[in-house]
């Protein structure tokens, strides 16, 4: 303990090893989907699915790990949502490029980002944005992930007329969807409501209680019927499958995907249009975040800018 609190400071920073490692686990299992959503999406581009989820998990733990000691924030880093959509979608899909292409553009990007980060342009347009901006940035991130999440709850859903639309229990009840999709919409409701009285009452962990209830709640409704899995429709078991024995926790190899870069293109115009895309949104996609994180942590100076943003 004495040597976690010398290395990251944490009695400086007015927190604990048990409030570290409680937050750790909170994190984990909100940031947990991309493990699923990352590999969906950029398969749907040709790259092997499990390829990719060893890759998300192995980039998650690199990049965490270099915020730690690097910068000593406990700001975890994954895949972002938005840049892998990017890429499957309009870059390989509608554009017709191949994966190989957008990977290496993804590289150069990447390399880009570095080099501006140590040159500390990144820092001069964190610091450029006005207090009130990045307090709504923070917001604006906030409704979009909650948009994300209640679309993949199914709470709300696509409606032609009007955009967005509640969920119908009474049209799953009559196309006989009830037991699979609907009883999923209840559980996310049930686990919203309660992970909201539980921040209410200011109990510490309450996000992770909170995922936490409403996961042993969907094994119950499983177990007993009420909850019945229907692939065909993207509701999987909640139950974890481990008839493989260790088998079955074996990551996959990511030799389909590692090192598979295509520079044959790298001086065209369409590779420098596709490069400068990705990099666009990957300075401003990471700053949104950074602000919102920083802002939501009271990590901000009086200023508002952040200490230590160049690690």
């Amino acid at each position: 303990m004495n040597f976690l609190d010398r290395m990251f400071h944490l009695t400086q920073n007015g927190t604990t090893v048990r409030t570290e490692l409680i937050a750790g686990i909170t994190t984990f299992m909100t940031m947990a989907y991309i493990l699923a959503v990352n590999p969906t999406i950029l398969s749907a581009a040709g790259m092997d699915k499990g390829a990719v989820l060893t890759a998300t998990a192995l980039a998650s733990l690199i990049g965490t790990l270099c915020m730690a000691f690097f910068a000593n924030y406990p700001f975890a880093l994954a895949p972002g949502m938005g840049l892998n959509a990017f890429f499957a979608y309009t870059v390989v899909l509608q554009m017709g490029y191949t994966w190989e292409m957008a990977l290496a553009a993804v590289f150069v990007e990447g390399v880009i980002f570095i080099v501006l980060s140590l040159t500390n342009v990144r820092e001069a347009i964190f610091n450029a944005i006005p207090m009130t901006l990045k307090k709504a940035v923070s917001a604006g991130i906030g409704l979009f992930i909650a948009l994300i999440g209640l679309f993949n709850a199914q709470i709300i859903v696509a409606n032609p007329a009007t955009k967005i639309s509640l969920f119908s229990f009474k049209q799953a009840a009559a196309d006989g969807t009830f037991h699979t999709v609907g009883i999923t919409v209840l559980l996310a409701m049930l686990g919203i409501l309660f992970t909201a009285f539980l921040m209410i009452r200011r109990v510490r962990g309450n996000v992770l209680w909170g995922i936490l209830f409403t996961w042993i709640l969907a094994v119950l409704c499983e177990l007993t019927g009420l909850y019945v899995p229907n692939p065909e429709l993207h509701m999987y078991s909640v139950i974890p499958d481990v008839s493989a024995g260790a088998a079955a926790f074996a990551p996959a190899s990511i030799a389909p995907i590692f090192g598979h870069l295509d520079f044959s293109r790298l001086w065209s115009v369409d590779f420098l249009i596709v490069m400068f895309a990705f990099l666009f949104v990957d300075i401003f996609d990471t700053l949104g975040t950074l602000i919102g994180v920083s802002s939501k942590a009271n990590m901000l100076d009086a200023d508002g800018k952040l200490p230590r943003i160049k690690g």
